[in-house]
């Protein structure tokens, strides 16, 4: 590898050389031609590994100005800013003007001036995002150690300034600041562009992800509790409208961390500040949520961003265009499938029908949605389980080190009623306050039903549970915007470990038969921590992952062979098999088909799919009547 990468430690550099070559020829469209040139280069092979990421490396180890990327989930969308993209600056020497791009910028350099004919404003989008919630500890270890970024600590570049902590950021706030200027209008006047790296006091092995702020009262809105990372305000300069809500992305974009970023009007004089007339539109709530402390939330001015199908780093990024691989995984899925299938069998206490289950329900994937019913999804509920030695805590930690996201609910009353599932507006702010609820496609949630106990759901509580009933049954969640509801679709496997049935709907539920003698139940639990070696591991998540993002087709043959089953098992008994347990059936068949590696539907597997569809119910029906209580 290269010892230097010019357009990686100073991208700005290519930009402004191909704006200033532009300035002979007005129509040269420079601005394509500079994305284009960083496109160009990240799909030169192992060149994206270069590229250091905020999601591992520590923000006081990244130069500021240079190329970062950043795998994350879009958790709010700003209201559209104006910046100046060309402005004219006066060499106080000579009094020569020169023209600068202002462009993948927050700060103008000085001297700049206003009156010039030559001053182009321009728009640009701003992203609030956060790092994947519940991503799994594995996936970032994979993502770490697969890069080959060169990075240093900051101290091997001069600032101009003394290091401050993020005490003294806030502190900042309230100092006059007299060339300062919102960032959505004009930019930021400031000698520290090329200097200024708004690091922070920590030590040099410690990533900020690892820190608390202890003075900052900045809420970083994270979706779920203990989340750790640094958020981004990422800047997008053209087609914005291709992105939405909760899109999972690599961004690759510029790192601007200067500390005049972290400067707020001073709302008790005014005069003291060069504000914009319409700054006075923005109560201090909004301004101090938009524009938080450049060391604890960097800004990124998006070059490139590609979306993220899945992030599982095992995987190469498209299966279409990875043939090779993916003709190996689909060869060796049966076989993967068998040591999975006995892994869970151990794990759910001797159940291989329960196991079974598990596999289908970790590999469903909402593939396409017709009219407002979800298509492919499978949610779980997963009865019987132990109330002892915390299995189910167990059962999550070993689905946690499988899936590249999760996320672990405990039902309990406490939670129910105090956490906030559903985001909300918050329109004094001008920002969606996030909720637990707000999670990256393929996530996996676990609901851990064990945990509720006897007591009194309070509003709060009762709109979770709706929230939760709504996610599952139609795989959407209604966001609040006080007024009125909107909704926005999800795509996330829900599991509910219950001890009976669960209060919750589900698409299939399976009754845990434990094959373990109650005496012995405690060894046997704990033993349960123990994973198989890292290599088997990896083979299964690659292969729940790759079975999820297959393609799957039901031939014409196979479809009039299956209608003609469904008739013939109706011919002695028509309310034995209704037309929702034909639906089961289908969906069974076709995770089974996707979980042996067959992107079709063949007799074998339709057969196997009534035949466990058969074993189930008849185990729930001997449930009910154990338990003649039971719905």
């Amino acid at each position: 590898m290269p010892t230097t990468h010019d357009w990686i430690n100073n991208p700005l550099g290519v930009v402004e050389g191909m704006f200033a070559a532009s300035q002979n020829n007005p129509n040269s469209g420079w601005e394509a031609k500079a994305v284009e040139f960083f496109k160009d280069h990240l799909k030169e092979k192992d060149a994206q590994t270069w590229v250091p990421s905020l999601n591992d490396v520590p923000l006081h180890y990244m130069k500021p100005n240079s190329l970062v990327k950043f795998r994350c989930l879009i958790q709010d969308m700003f209201d559209p800013e104006f910046y100046m993209g060309a402005y004219e600056v006066v060499d106080p020497s000579t009094k020569a003007k020169v023209l600068k791009c202002g462009k993948y910028k927050d700060v103008m350099e000085c001297g700049v001036d206003f009156n010039s004919k030559n001053t182009v404003t321009a728009e640009r989008q701003t992203f609030y995002c956060v790092p994947i919630p519940g991503e799994s500890p594995w996936v970032k270890e994979s993502y770490a150690s697969s890069s080959q970024a060169r990075v240093v600590p900051s101290t091997s570049y001069v600032p101009t300034r003394q290091k401050r902590s993020y005490e003294e950021d806030d502190d900042m706030d309230t100092q006059p600041q007299p060339q300062k200027q919102r960032e959505q209008h004009t930019g930021l006047q400031s000698h520290t562009e090329h200097h200024g790296n708004g690091e922070c006091k920590q030590r040099e092995t410690e990533a900020p992800s690892n820190q608390t702020a202890p003075a900052s009262h900045l809420d970083l809105n994270f979706p779920l509790p203990g989340e750790k990372g640094p958020p981004c305000l990422v800047k997008v300069y053209a087609e914005w409208d291709g992105f939405k809500l909760n899109d999972t992305l690599e961004v690759y974009g510029i790192l601007s961390v200067s500390p005049a970023l972290s400067a707020l009007a001073d709302e008790k004089d005014v005069s003291s500040s060069f504000l914009d007339p319409t700054e006075s539109m923005e109560t201090a709530e909004e301004q101090r949520v938009h524009c938080p402390p450049a060391s604890l939330v960097p800004r990124l001015h998006m070059l490139y961003a590609k979306p993220l199908p899945h992030n599982n780093p095992l995987l190469p990024p498209t299966l279409e265009d990875n043939s090779a691989f993916l003709s190996s995984t689909l060869s060796e899925m049966a076989a993967v499938r068998a040591e999975l299938l006995t892994y869970f069998t151990h794990i759910l206490l001797g159940d291989a029908l329960a196991a079974e289950y598990l596999i289908l329900h970790l590999i469903s994937n909402v593939y396409s949605r017709r009219d407002v019913l979800p298509l492919g999804k499978f949610s779980l509920n997963l009865s019987g389980c132990p109330t002892v030695s915390s299995y189910t805590e167990r059962l999550y930690q070993v689905i946690q080190q499988l899936v590249p996201s999760s996320f672990y609910l405990a039902m309990s009353l406490q939670n129910m009623n105090q956490m906030k599932f559903v985001p909300k507006k918050d329109y004094v702010a001008n920002r969606l306050v996030s909720g637990a609820l707000q999670l990256a496609k393929h996530t996996s949630l676990f609901l851990d039903e064990i945990q509720l106990e006897q007591g009194q759901l309070d509003t709060t509580g009762v709109h979770n549970i709706t929230a939760l009933g709504n996610l599952i049954s139609w795989q959407k969640v209604d966001y609040d915007f006080n007024y009125h509801q909107m909704e926005f679709p999800c795509n996330i496997n829900v599991l509910t470990a219950s001890e009976g049935r669960s209060l919750l709907p589900s698409d299939c539920r399976i009754h845990l038969q434990s094959q373990v003698a109650p005496p012995n139940m405690e060894e046997y639990l704990s033993s349960l921590h123990m994973h198989p070696q890292a290599s088997k591991l990896n083979k299964f998540r690659m292969y729940l992952s790759v079975a999820r993002l297959l393609d799957y087709s039901i031939s014409d043959e196979m479809t009039k062979s299956v209608e003609d089953d469904f008739v013939d098992m109706r011919k002695d008994d028509p309310q034995s098999v209704s037309a929702e347990d034909l639906h089961s059936m289908l969906v069974v068949s076709r995770l089974l088909s996707l979980s042996l590696g067959l992107t079709s539907l063949c007799t074998d597997s339709w057969q196997r799919a009534k035949h466990i569809e058969v074993l189930r119910r008849s185990r729930v029906e001997q449930q009910k009547c154990l338990n003649g209580n039971e719905p």
